[in-house]
């Protein structure tokens, strides 16, 4: 016979008053949930983590000081251990798979109803990847379009190089036509406007590094 489910510790992380003690709230009617916690910015999230442990970090992604992907890399940089399922308004591809690479275990809008917030707090607390079926097939669609082969990666980097579509196609030994219609494919992949937006979109999102 199994023994009683173990307490799940919540730390609120939203900058806006009202949202924090509705969500504390809301939480604290499940018997299985305890709230550690409610602050106001991802800085003041590490603060309270390092004085009271939480087994979950519920966040909204734009917050004072750090917003975003970096609030989330903070914390993990602070605490790896930690968490983290966001809880925002904000549903682009961009800030979905900005936040997921940075570190966040799920991804829940805040108009989402109370037992779908409870259930991604258990399968987040169980170190299990929590992202609604609408979510998920938005970003099916947005990775089939933007992951680039490898071949493809090779150009970029040359591209963030500097090399022409010339020189790109002299150091990888292929044809000029061939090396333009590679970053041709990078471009309409990233959705960039240019090459220069390309390789900036790539940085941003991890998918190519430069070194210093």
């Amino acid at each position: 016979m199994s023994g009683p489910a173990a307490l799940i510790r919540v730390l609120i992380v939203d900058d806006h008053p009202v949202v924090r003690f509705g969500l504390r709230t809301m939480l604290e009617s499940e018997s299985r949930i305890s709230v550690t916690g409610m602050v106001g910015s991802a800085r003041e999230a590490v603060r309270a983590l390092t004085e009271t442990p939480a087994d979950v970090v519920l966040m909204d992604l734009r917050m004072p000081e750090l917003e975003g992907s970096e609030a989330i890399l903070e914390l993990k940089r602070t605490q790896p251990d930690a968490r983290i399922l966001v809880l925002t308004n904000y549903e682009s591809e961009e800030d979905i798979l900005g936040a997921l690479r940075a570190g966040a275990t799920g991804y829940l809008l805040k108009n989402t109803p109370q037992d779908e917030i409870v259930r991604g707090i258990e399968m987040v607390f169980e170190n299990r990847r929590y992202v609604p079926p609408s979510i998920a097939d938005r970003l099916m669609e947005t990775l089939g379009r933007e992951e680039l082969t490898p071949r493809e990666l090779e150009v970029l980097m040359l591209v963030a190089r500097g090399m022409t579509n010339k020189e790109i196609a002299q150091a990888l030994f292929i044809s000029d036509k061939t090396a333009r219609n590679h970053v041709t494919n990078c471009l309409l992949k990233l959705k960039a406007n240019d090459r220069t937006e390309a390789v900036t979109t790539a940085i941003r999102r991890g998918i190519i590094r430069i070194s210093e």
